[in-house]
């Protein structure tokens, strides 16, 4: 109950304040340890494809297993202190690591920089895509900003929230360092394209349960929202399949559906194209209201997954009782 309770008041506690300004975060942590380990482990293996494999694989699981074990035993002995106290800090680190607030913040800030000029807009943007920003027009940056709502629907709220309720923040802390790990280092070019494979690869099977429910979501939040729940699962069957991500195609055709616009397409990154296929159809142009609109998918999906969870955790451990 502790552990469902922590997770519903972590929502809460996002919806209400989001990430206030100056405040420490744990994935900060995270990521300096990656950069850190980095450093390090480049030093240590050959500068081989083989080497900078195995350096990627041991980057993954230093990471990972620090992400997991010290969360954990801070928990463990604060539980041996005061249960109270325990269950104050495992609630606020689910409120940290849920970013449905935070994504939402993000649309609203490109949508304001928008209203006042193209380049605020495209630096706007740049806060929170891996693309190159500086040629984008206006419609670039809408479609930017809405795949960016849609895909991290999984990464920032559905995915942490499942790992949550398994295991705990402990497990959700080894999700969110399983996705910071992706973004840093689990890119295609010439720097990252085999230290970070097993980082990308890892990601891809973390979030392949998690995409799949946040479709599902989704799907059912565009009928529940008033936009078109048909047209999103029509969408999502078809292409699904078409992103080069297995995952980041899942909510990114449920979102150009359930709008009737079209996303993703050819992107540029480090300064050489990138070739994408299409999601959804070209029904009308996308507009700047499109990013409120998926912010507003993004947050049905996100109290869909949230009840559906709570539910089967309750009906888990209801024989308890």
């Amino acid at each position: 109950m502790s552990v469902i309770c922590s997770v519903l008041l972590g929502f809460v506690l996002d919806a209400a304040l989001g990430d206030p300004p100056g405040l420490w975060h744990p994935i900060c942590a995270i990521g300096k340890l990656i950069s850190a380990l980095e450093k390090g482990l480049r030093r240590l293996f050959p500068k081989t494809p083989a080497g900078e494999t195995a350096a990627g694989v041991c980057l993954w699981v230093l990471t990972v297993g620090l992400s997991f074990a010290v969360p954990f035993g801070i928990l463990y002995a604060l539980r041996r202190v005061n249960f109270w106290l325990a269950f104050a800090v495992e609630t606020f680190w689910c409120y940290q690591i849920l970013a449905r607030r935070c994504l939402a913040d993000a649309g609203e800030d490109v949508h304001a920089a928008l209203g006042r000029s193209l380049d605020d807009g495209r630096r706007a943007v740049a806060m929170y895509v891996g693309r190159d920003t500086g040629a984008l027009d206006e419609t670039g940056v809408i479609k930017a900003t809405v795949e960016t709502i849609a895909e991290n629907t999984t990464d920032g709220v559905i995915a942490p929230m499942v790992y949550m309720l398994i295991g705990g923040a402990p497990l959700a802390f080894l999700y969110k360092a399983v996705n910071t790990l992706d973004s840093m280092v689990g890119y295609h070019n010439d720097k990252y394209e085999h230290f970070g494979k097993f980082s990308a690869k890892m990601d891809d099977i973390f979030n392949f349960i998690p995409a799949r429910l946040a479709a599902v979501c989704m799907i059912a939040g565009a009928g529940m929202s008033g936009f078109d729940n048909r047209s999103a699962l029509r969408v999502f069957r078809r292409d699904r399949k078409k992103h080069k991500s297995p995952n980041a195609g899942q909510t990114e055709s449920v979102c150009a559906g359930a709008l009737h616009v079209q996303l993703a397409g050819d992107a540029v990154y480090f300064g050489r194209v990138v070739h994408k296929a299409t999601l959804g159809d070209p029904d009308r142009p996308i507009e700047r209201a499109d990013i409120a609109r998926a912010s507003r998918l993004m947050t049905a999906a996100s109290l869909i997954a949230l009840l559906l969870g709570l539910c089967l955790r309750l009906l888990l451990i209801w024989p308890v009782f």
